[in-house]
């Protein structure tokens, strides 16, 4: 008994375990979590920005309609990036979701497992490549039609 316990701890370390699905879909969801906080942040931030005045300076000093197009601008900007950071939260929630139901990972599309590959790229995918790519196209022919 104690020679196989010297066997083991004989000089040579041993290897680190590799992680199991399930330890990889809690650090998933620790890094969601995590990012989901950093864009409440910046929301934040970009809100308190627009209650002090931050935004309001530039009206203040806008002098011709040059100026005002510049302010239109930029509160456009700010509109369609809180509108980005909404739409990315609710992403994320909804990949949060499926990580506490068990269905993270599952094509809303065809039901297959999405490649983990691309979960690496973009963990908040809901579509395996081939669906995404079928909905692009699909997407791209309606706007064509539409013209």
């Amino acid at each position: 008994m104690k020679k196989a316990a010297g066997k083991a701890a004989g000089g040579k370390k041993p290897q680190p375990k590799a992680k199991t699905s399930q330890d990889r879909l809690v650090d998933l969801r620790k890094s969601l979590l995590k990012k989901k906080d950093d864009i409440l942040k910046e929301v934040k931030e970009e809100i308190s920005k627009y209650i002090s005045g931050e935004n309001k300076q530039l009206v203040d000093t806008a002098l011709d309609d040059g100026d005002w197009a510049v302010v239109d601008i930029s509160e456009d900007i700010n509109l369609q990036r809180l509108s980005a950071h909404r739409k990315l939260m609710y992403a994320i929630d909804e990949a949060i979701r499926k990580i506490v139901e068990g269905t993270y990972g599952i094509c809303e599309d065809c039901g297959e497992q999405i490649s983990e590959k691309r979960l690496l790229v973009l963990p908040t995918a809901t579509l395996c490549v081939d669906c995404q790519e079928y909905k692009e196209q699909f997407e791209v022919f309606e706007r064509v039609g539409e013209e």
